[in-house]
């Protein structure tokens, strides 16, 4: 493990290495996230950025903001004690936890709605079964629904006049 301590890495290697584009990286070099060190022209990257990008990407990928993250990795004290990184990032957590807890409530209610209107659906389509809309004459669309109820379409549209 202490060789790959020593490794640097050039972006094209620590890009294939994270499964990232070389832009990517250099996306979060220019938004102050990554700092590597220079040889010559040429970037290289140390372990310590190679594990700071993974939990630049692993963070992205949970939703935290690139300020969070930056807000995170600023309170990075490796010589003393990491209890203020700790508190924020058990905030920053709950925060996100609560916020995905909202989003599938959300996400649940608009299920339960489209699935009642997909049963809807189902019925009226039975209910045509058989009658000469099914078989391709069309004349009730000429004439359009018998009754407001007959087709969810029109009972969304009046749900939508409410608004």
């Amino acid at each position: 493990m202490g060789g790959d301590r020593e490794k640097l890495y050039t972006v094209t290697e620590l890009a294939e290495r994270l499964g990232v584009t070389a832009r990517a990286i250099r996306f979060y070099e220019t938004k102050g996230l990554l700092s590597p060190q220079r040889v010559g022209s040429t970037r290289v990257y140390d372990y310590r950025d190679r594990a700071r990008l993974q939990l630049i990407l692993r963070s992205k990928k949970l939703g935290f903001s690139l300020a969070d993250i930056r807000e995170y990795l600023d309170l990075y004290d490796p010589a003393g004690g990491q209890r203020e990184q700790q508190q924020l990032l058990l905030n920053k957590v709950q925060g996100r936890i609560t916020s995905l807890q909202q989003q599938q409530e959300a996400l649940e209610s608009t299920l339960a709605e489209l699935r009642e209107i997909e049963a809807a659906a189902r019925r009226s389509l039975q209910t045509l079964k058989g009658s000469r809309w099914a078989r391709g004459i069309r004349s009730s669309a000429i004439a359009g629904p018998t009754s407001a109820e007959s087709l969810p379409v029109t009972a969304m549209a009046k749900d939508l006049k409410k608004y």
